[in-house]
Order: structure tokens, then C-alpha cells, then sequence
């Protein structure tokens, strides 16, 4: 099979790799058909690392992946605990929790100090054509959703994780610094959560003309006006109820809390690249800031697919991009280089 493989900063190379083996009990073997790149994959692709996650030999990005089941271990329960089948078509929540640990027992998955997590150094992932997966961690897809759609429900997952933690209520003001695929999700979403007006902040105009057709009400450009100012004119002064930070978590953190107001709260969950969070002490405390962490998702997977099938989310809309496995390098750079009309880019596979 063929495997596309990061080697160094920006160096990705096609390969022929062994395929997976049989799959074990609790496993199943996929046709990887469709995998999106995030923004955690470019941080990898850019520099040969994440957070403090260095990558010292080459591995296979790809967490946000679905495909079709060629083959079934003993005991290949689904995420909803159904048996699963050759043949259909599965998204996968990439991160696998131990599920006997303090934070599983207590409902964390998300935060298991053991799991390992597909397509994060040293896990590879689905940037190849056959793979090995948990089946505890596949959700059938239904038929009303697209393969290109797919890969978009572990961006939304992420999304709706961070909209719980904002814990936005009916008439709340809120603020989404960076609109890319997951600001772009938690727009839609705190606009179907109740908040009354949803400013956004983005550097690429076609970024936010994508939010204000989900729903935001306003919308500026970083590169064009003072961002914090805005938000403070928008507001009257008083600043957003909740202020959401998904860009890439540099000065866009201080502009964030700067924005919120008196008892606010910031959630963050853009990631660093030099794995650093910088925030004035005294505009935290002295309004009192609650600060959320927001990290992957928990238990999304069912209430994502069911938010894309009804149509409150239009998961294709946010794709722009296509290529073949053959075309990852290309797809890359497209991505890192932010290309006129770059939203969601998706590698097709298989």
C-alpha cells in the first residue's frame, strides 16, 4: 500500500509500506478514503513538532480520517457499543483513551494520561491507504453524509468541546478570534447556542465572509483595525461575555482577554507554536477572568453527526480544497501557505 510520510519540516514523501496486519479483537481494518489536514498538522508539517511533542523519525499525519471497513476483529463494537460491519463507512475519533484511568473513569477521555492518538508523533495516522483502528473508536457514517463531509466531524467535535466549555447562554455576546475550520465551526455553533451577536477576527477575508454566512454578526479584518477596540465599540465598552481564541495562540490570547469583560470568560483553544501562553497577569485577575483549556473533544461524535445530518451544519461548505494521497506535499504546502480560498483542504485516499 502507499503511505505518505513526514520526514523533516516540509518534506513529505510517498512511499510503499507493508500493509496492516489481521485486525485484533476490539479492531477493525479501514480503507482510509478521505483525511483532512488541521491546523495541529501544520504546526508538524512547519517545524517537525507540536507543543512539546518533538518528531525525531518520520511518521504519518492524518487524524481527522474516515473510510470503509474491509475487515473485522472478535468483538468490533462501535462508539456507541453496536457490533460494526464490512462495509460500511466510519469516521474515527483519533484519540484513544485507556478507559481504566482516574480521568476516563470520571467521563474525561479526552484528558487519559495513557492513550495515544492517531497521527501524533509516535502514532501514525491515516495518510495511507489501509489502517488499523480501535472500532470502540468508529461511528457509522449515514448515507446523507459525503466522504469529503466525514473528516469535517472530528473538526466539529473539537468545536462543539469548546462551545461546552464556554458554556454560552441565550442573549451572551461573544467573540471568536481566528475563523479557520474550527473558528468557522465555533461561530456556527454559539450562534445556535443563543448568543444574541458574534464578533469575529481573522486576517483572511474570505475566512471571515465564510463566519458571516453562518452567522456572525460582525466582522473585521486584524490586519485592518485595532481588534480589541472593535470589540470594545461593538460592546459599548463593557466587552464580550465570551471570548474564544482558536487562532494560533500568540498575541491573539492577550487580545482575547482584553476583550472580555468584567467576570467574563476566555477559552482557548488555539495551540502555540512555541508552545507558550503569554497573558498580562493583572487583566486576567483583576476582571476575573474564568480561563478554559480546551483540549480535542469528549463524547461529540454522535451529537456531531446528528447537527451535520440535519443541516444546521454544513460540513462540505467548508471545503475548498482536494487532492489525491499521491498530491500530500502539494496539499501541504497549499495549506501552510494560506492560498487564496484555503478553508478546509481534504486528501483523498483511496
Amino acid at each position: 500500500m502507499q503511505a505518505a510520510r513526514l520526514h523533516g519540516p516540509k518534506d513529505i514523501r510517498i512511499a510503499d509500506e507493508p500493509a496492516p496486519p489481521p485486525p485484533k479483537p476490539g479492531e477493525v481494518t479501514l480503507k482510509i478514503l478521505t483525511v483532512g489536514v488541521c491546523g495541529s498538522d501544520l504546526h508538524m508539517y512547519e517545524a517537525g513538532r507540536i507543543g512539546y511533542t518533538d518528531i525525531t523519525e518520520p511518521f504519518i499525519l492524518g487524524h481527522e480520517f474516515m473510510g470503509e471497513i474491509v475487515a473485522l476483529g472478535p468483538d468490533a463494537l462501535d462508539g456507541e457499543h453496536q457490533p460494526l460491519r464490512v462495509g460500511q463507512r466510519v469516521a474515527v475519533e483519533p484519540a484513544v483513551p485507556c478507559w481504566r484511568c482516574e480521568l476516563c473513569e470520571h467521563g474525561h477521555p479526552n484528558l487519559c494520561p495513557n492513550h495515544y492518538f492517531y497521527g501524533l508523533f509516535p502514532d501514525d495516522g491515516a495518510l495511507r491507504e489501509r489502517m488499523l483502528v480501535s472500532a470502540r473508536n468508529c461511528f457509522p457514517m449515514p448515507d446523507a453524509l459525503s466522504d469529503d463531509a466525514g473528516p469535517l466531524l472530528e473538526t466539529l467535535g473539537v468545536a462543539i468541546h469548546a462551545i461546552d466549555l464556554s458554556k454560552i447562554r441565550i442573549g451572551h455576546t461573544v467573540a471568536v478570534i481566528g475563523v479557520g475550520p474550527v473558528g468557522a465551526l465555533i461561530t456556527r455553533l454559539a450562534v445556535l447556542a443563543g448568543a444574541a451577536r458574534v464578533i469575529v477576527f481573522d486576517k483572511l477575508d474570505w475566512r471571515l465572509q465564510k463566519a458571516c454566512d453562518w452567522g456572525a454578526t460582525q466582522a473585521f479584518n486584524v490586519d485592518q483595525i485595532d481588534p480589541v477596540k472593535a470589540a470594545l465599540d461593538v460592546t459599548g465598552g463593557r466587552g464580550v461575555d465570551v471570548a474564544i481564541e482558536a487562532a494560533w495562540a500568540d498575541h491573539s490570547i492577550q487580545q482575547a482577554a482584553d476583550m472580555a469583560r468584567y467576570g467574563g470568560r476566555l477559552v482557548l483553544v488555539g495551540i502555540p507554536p512555541d508552545d507558550q501562553l503569554r497573558l498580562q497577569h493583572s487583566v486576567a485577575r483583576r476582571k476575573g477572568l474564568s480561563i478554559i483549556m480546551s483540549r480535542r473533544m469528549k463524547h461529540t461524535y454522535p451529537r456531531a453527526i446528528e447537527l451535520a445530518v440535519s443541516g444546521a451544519v454544513k460540513l462540505e461548505e467548508l471545503v475548498s480544497h482536494r487532492f489525491d494521497l499521491a498530491e500530500t506535499a502539494v496539499a501541504y504546502a497549499c495549506n501552510a501557505a494560506y492560498e487564496d480560498g484555503v478553508n478546509k483542504v481534504v486528501l483523498r485516499v483511496s
